[in-house]
């Protein structure tokens, strides 16, 4: 069995009561003292700290911006040619057979000719770096980050917050999926204005020797409090979000996951990714299943692996995520179905305890999303 690992928050966590559980390879704060309901809620209405120091973080870094992006674009069908400094960018690294093996963030930090910035997903990250250093030419470098840190400050009031601690930034206008250096009271961080919660809000790297500090210094504003992944999940899932492992593996395409937006128009048209065929079938044609929202018309949740069939009891698919929404107040579930069953308001049935369920297909995301654009 291997070892569990720890973020350099894990102390902080345990201080503040927090029930740990292994997530990723990582001991991972679930919920602190106030619950998952409550942690919820407040980043809805305020501003919650989120520790996602286990998300892997590395620099790519070749002799130009061409070079870099054209060795990446090798791997994931997101055009990184194109990404303006300060611009980041949602991907996927995909297999031969236009499966997704992770998505990540891509980043062209400002200033910094030929560097672009990932995030990774904490339990893909090994395969992520060991994928690049076979794939990547002797003229582009890949540095893992594993002396950075990461958290996300996510809810309506998280620009107020950072403003009052950089006040000379500007941070409260940039615009969702910018990114900058910011100086936050005393610590130098790379901000971004992105997050997982459907909430505005930044990510912000900085030294793991400084993280703690700049944590506490977060949560003794009055809006902030800490947050856990139980309610971290509840929110991407009321938000229609994808995680990796559930609505996307190495079976699942970006089509059928309804990521499309994420591929753009060169790419589409040039291909040149790994399953490029595949992906371009899937937009010519359209996807023979797709990624839908649930709404159960009772009050009992479907979890992830249920089965949903239609009328006649025939399956047509299975729940991916599921659970009560919060702030929706009612249980929610995300699946894949066939595309004949994939039009808002379809009935279906969700297969829970050997019963079918009466549910609907039905809008994503659940719950608005509040990205600050400008």
């Amino acid at each position: 069995m291997s070892e569990v690992a720890q973020t350099p928050l894990h102390a902080l966590h345990v201080s503040l009561g927090a029930r740990i559980a292994p997530f990723a390879g990582y001991d991972m704060p679930i919920q602190f003292k106030s619950g998952i309901l409550a942690e919820h809620l407040h980043t809805r209405t305020q501003a919650g700290l989120f520790d996602v120091s286990h998300m892997g973080q590395a620099f790519l870094d070749g002799p130009d911006h061409e070079t870099t992006a054209r060795a990446l674009e090798a791997l994931c069908p997101a055009d990184i040619l194109s990404l303006a400094p300060g611009r980041q960018r949602y991907t996927q690294f995909l297999n031969a057979e236009g499966g997704t093996l992770d998505d990540l963030m891509a980043t062209r930090p400002p200033g910094a000719n030929g560097r672009i910035a990932l995030v990774v997903n904490a339990a893909r990250k090994a395969d992520d770096f060991a994928l690049l250093r076979a794939a990547l030419p002797r003229n582009v470098t890949l540095t893992v980050r594993d002396e950075a840190a990461l958290v996300a400050l996510q809810g309506p009031l998280a620009s107020r917050v950072l403003a009052r601690l950089a006040p000379e930034s500007g941070v409260e206008t940039m615009s969702f999926m910018t990114a900058q250096p910011i100086r936050i009271a005393g610590f130098d961080a790379e901000v971004s204005r992105s997050g997982y919660t459907g909430e505005d809000g930044y990510e912000i790297s900085l030294p793991a020797d400084e993280v703690e500090a700049c944590a506490r210094l977060l949560l003794e504003q009055p809006e902030v409090a800490p947050i856990g992944l139980g309610a971290r999940d509840t929110l991407r899932l009321e938000a229609g979000l994808c995680l990796y492992g559930h609505e996307l593996d190495e079976t699942i395409d970006p089509i059928e996951a309804g990521l499309s937006w994420s591929i753009q128009k060169r790419r589409r048209l040039e291909g040149g990714f790994p399953g490029a065929a595949r992906v371009q079938a899937a937009l010519a044609r359209g996807p023979a299943r797709k990624r839908v929202g649930l709404r159960p018309e009772g009050r009992a949740p479907a979890r992830d692996g249920a089965e949903i069939v239609d009328s006649s009891g025939a399956r047509i698919g299975s729940v991916t995520s599921g659970g009560f929404g919060p702030s929706v107040g009612a249980p929610i579930a995300i699946g894949y179905v066939d595309a004949a069953h994939a039009p808002i308001g379809t009935p279906v049935g969700l297969v829970v305890r050997g019963k079918a369920l009466p549910a609907y297909v039905a809008a994503l995301p659940f719950h608005p999303h509040a990205y600050y654009r400008g």
